[in-house]
């Protein structure tokens, strides 16, 4: 038996598991300021997404909103609030992830007419860049490129960019990538979907090559396997979901690609 057979056949246990009531809705923990992800209008990838899983198992979609900060797992998920949230680190300790449905990288971002493609933190011409990299906080210690640049010396070129952005407008992680294409700074670093959506908005064309990790970076992550998550106990939902993945996952594929987002 092929593994979406499989696949199939756990999701129609797991649906006998999930209760008698075919009609309850499958709650979704989303943002609704999250592009390209998600918003309230549900045009992101992840929207699209939990609408496609929510078909395949009979539900109706609901949503419910709250902005993805520190403490969003606690507060909506593992509150009981909602049922599953579509796009969490596959090795997640907050909750239970389901099996990973992509995998994308860290991306440079550069203005296509500057020929740079720079794929490496060891290219010497960073030296004389300026480079906007995605901070949570305001100490630049906090994200993979800016220990990568730390390691190297690079930290009067870095230009940080705050990864929530300005939460009060539309799409507000997307400043980093506006700050190559008008050239505020001249290569970021930044996390693929964001790159790979945000690049092909811009009004110059904008290359977004992934990251490839020097050698004094093996202790740093670049890459990520992204699945759903759910709570610890509800391996129901999970095995469910892990139906979906894999019967649906040239359509997920699909929708990935016309998001721009870069897959490993």
């Amino acid at each position: 038996m092929s593994s979406a057979c499989s696949a199939l056949a756990v999701a129609v246990a797991a649906g006998a598991m999930l209760g008698a009531s075919p009609a309850r809705p499958l709650r979704v923990c989303a943002d609704p300021n999250n592009m390209p992800f998600s918003n309230q209008k549900e045009e992101g990838f992840e929207n699209r997404i939990a609408a496609l899983v929510a078909r395949d198992l009979g539900r109706p979609l609901a949503y419910v909103w709250a902005p993805q900060r520190r403490g969003f797992i606690r507060n909506t998920l593992n509150a009981g609030r909602c049922d599953v949230v579509i796009g969490v680190p596959a090795r997640s300790g907050l909750l239970q992830p389901t099996r990973a449905y992509y995998r994308s990288a860290y991306a440079f971002v550069s203005r296509r007419d500057r020929h740079l493609r720079v794929r490496s933190f060891d290219d010497a011409r960073l030296k004389t860049l300026t480079i906007g990299i995605q901070i949570i906080g305001d100490d630049y210690a906090n994200p993979p490129a800016a220990q990568a640049l730390a390691a190297r010396h690079l930290e009067q070129n870095v230009r940080g960019y705050l990864v929530y952005g300005d939460y009060s407008k539309p799409d507000p992680q997307r400043d980093v990538v506006d700050a190559v294409a008008d050239g505020r700074v001249d290569v970021a670093v930044v996390w693929g979907p964001l790159a790979g959506y945000y690049g092909r908005r811009e009004p110059a064309a904008i290359d977004v090559v992934l990251v490839s990790p020097g050698h004094d970076d093996a202790s740093l992550a670049f890459a990520f396997d992204i699945a759903m998550g759910v709570r610890r106990e509800d391996k129901a939902l999970r095995l469910a979901l892990d139906a979906v993945v894999v019967h649906r996952a040239p359509e997920i594929r699909r929708i990935l690609t016309s998001y721009g987002v870069p897959l490993l």
